[in-house]
């Protein structure tokens, strides 16, 4: 059996966005990942289908796995033949003990490559606004490991430089030992009022700071509880803190957000979130296919072949719009078949979607609602008229019953129907329980009612309960209605039924 490969990748400070595309590719290519607990575990969600996670994370009380024994379990997997990603929090080689591991696989003939990542020493303090040189202040930075105990025959600190030291002092992993450290500190020299600040969890969406002096940050810290894992930045670039704080501003930051629109949908939602400083975790509840019963896909097809008949095609979703054309193109159908048909739309998502496709929407309702896109054409028809109305095979019987009772022929065909999906359920049980989720959006009715369903498939007895503590937001008010009347208790409606409106609702 040949040798496999071992990447030794910096998962940068905590923020998934910050690792490098060259780690990013290593994730993807991986069989094996084997992750500690400062890598955000967002980043495993780019693993392939069917590659393993071993988690190996160390605690402040406690080791999951000695760093001998890691070391051992790279060589191991890679002699197995497997391509193994060890991802590891901030950059490899600052204080990563990426040596250690390199030079066994060295030892044991395993090729290998390391792939640096953004430090947290410079990334976190950037995050609270903290540039670790500055014109004014300092044009130098040292990073100290701070986990070096008071009782230590040698040190291998010196601390009377470092104290006399004008630039920057960074010192990872030191929460436990601030006291020593700010102590060595005064003892050598630096002044008791130079400024300090220690940033717990930086870059993610728990991250907090708190500042001080030498003098008094220890008893700071014991007042507030103040754990680890945390940078501690000492120096006057400190100061800039109170006027260049931006992360810890943006309007959703420390909030984190559920999202239960389908997978193919959500970027957009999940991307506007983490922009305004939120946490966006993706729980597709719902999964959209072509039409899965043969008497469904007849009737779609038999539509399909009169479009020449049809004088309106209401369009109410991007789905609906993209499944329309799928089928067509499967059936060889020609868009020139629709050209005696005038085009309306649910929304401006729904017109870019057929504009995409070459065709111009005749009608868009100044509210992107099923029942306003009614009213606004009622005017325009004229009983005997032929309507296709491609939707889902759960949308609402309102438009198609309204439209009969103004005389019109309508055809309402399933483009598409929806599944539930309990993919990746277990973290937001978890996250629910632990009280950790705070906003749960919902784009559909569909969704709500999935998500109560995919809750007690994954064995929630009373799913109202594990959402009792999170606020809910719907997209318009027939979402509203279906998660009022689901028992939920409803805090944010969009004004519009869009992405944006509906973000926006969440901090206007």
């Amino acid at each position: 059996m040949s040798k496999g490969v071992v990447y030794l990748v910096g998962a940068g400070p905590g923020d998934p966005k910050l690792i490098t595309l060259r780690g990013l590719e290593a994730i993807q290519r991986a069989d094996v990942v084997v992750y500690d607990r400062l890598a955000s575990p967002r980043l495993l969600k780019h693993m392939k289908p069917g590659a393993e996670k071993i988690f190996v994370g160390k605690l402040p009380d406690k080791h999951m796995m000695k760093q001998g024994e890691i070391n051992q379990l790279l060589v191991d997997l890679a002699l197995q033949g497997k391509v193994v990603t060890r991802l590891k929090g901030g950059d490899p080689s600052v204080f990563g003990r990426v040596g250690e591991e390199a030079e066994l696989l060295a030892d044991n003939g395993i090729g290998f490559e390391i792939v640096p990542g953004i430090t947290s020493a410079i990334a976190v303090p950037a995050y609270a606004g903290i540039p670790v040189t500055h014109r004014d202040f300092t044009s130098s930075f040292s990073i100290v490991t701070g986990h070096e105990y008071p009782n230590k025959t040698y040190s291998s600190v010196n601390w009377d430089n470092l104290a006399q030291a004008s630039g920057t002092l960074i010192f990872l992993m030191g929460v436990a030992n601030l006291e020593f450290i700010c102590s060595q500190l005064i003892r050598g020299g630096k002044s008791a009022a130079t400024p300090v600040a220690l940033i717990r969890w930086g870059t993610w969406m728990e991250q907090a700071t708190l500042t001080g002096t030498l003098t008094d940050i220890v008893d700071k810290v014991r007042a507030a509880n103040f754990q680890s894992p945390a940078v501690i930045i000492v120096g006057e670039v400190v100061k800039l803190r109170e006027k260049l704080a931006w992360f810890e501003k943006k309007p959703l930051f420390g909030r984190r957000i559920l999202v239960t629109r389908a997978r193919s949908q959500a970027s957009e939602l999940v991307q506007q979130i983490e922009e305004l400083g939120g946490e966006a975790v993706e729980f597709p509840v719902i999964r959209t296919q072509p039409p899965s019963s043969e008497e469904a896909r007849a009737a779609l097809d038999a539509a399909l072949e009169r479009l020449p008949e049809f004088e309106w095609v209401l369009f109410t979703s991007v789905n609906g719009v993209d499944y329309f054309f799928e089928r067509l193109q499967q059936k060889r159908i020609d868009i020139r078949m629709l050209y005696q048909a005038r085009i309306a739309a649910v929304g401006p998502k729904t017109a870019e979607a057929l504009e995409r496709r070459g065709l111009l929407v005749d009608l868009l309702p100044a509210k992107f609602q099923g029942d306003v896109l009614l009213e606004s054409i009622e005017q325009e028809l004229r009983p005997g008229q032929r309507v296709l109305l491609p939707t889902a095979d759960i949308a609402k019987a309102y438009i198609p019953e309204r439209l009969k009772q103004l005389g019109m022929d309508v055809t309402e065909v399933d483009v598409y129907e929806t599944v539930l999906d309990t993919g990746g359920g277990a973290e937001v049980i978890d996250l629910l329980q632990q009280k950790a989720l705070h906003i749960i959006t919902f784009t559909s009715s569909s969704t709500v009612t999935n998500l109560l369903l995919a809750l007690r498939e994954l064995g929630a007895e009373q799913p109202l309960e594990l959402l009792q503590s999170c606020r809910i937001a719907c997209i318009g008010p027939m979402t509203a209605q279906t998660a009022r009347e689901a028992g939920l208790t409803v805090d944010y409606v969009a004004e519009e039924a869009t992405v944006a409106s509906l973000v926006q609702s969440l901090y206007a």
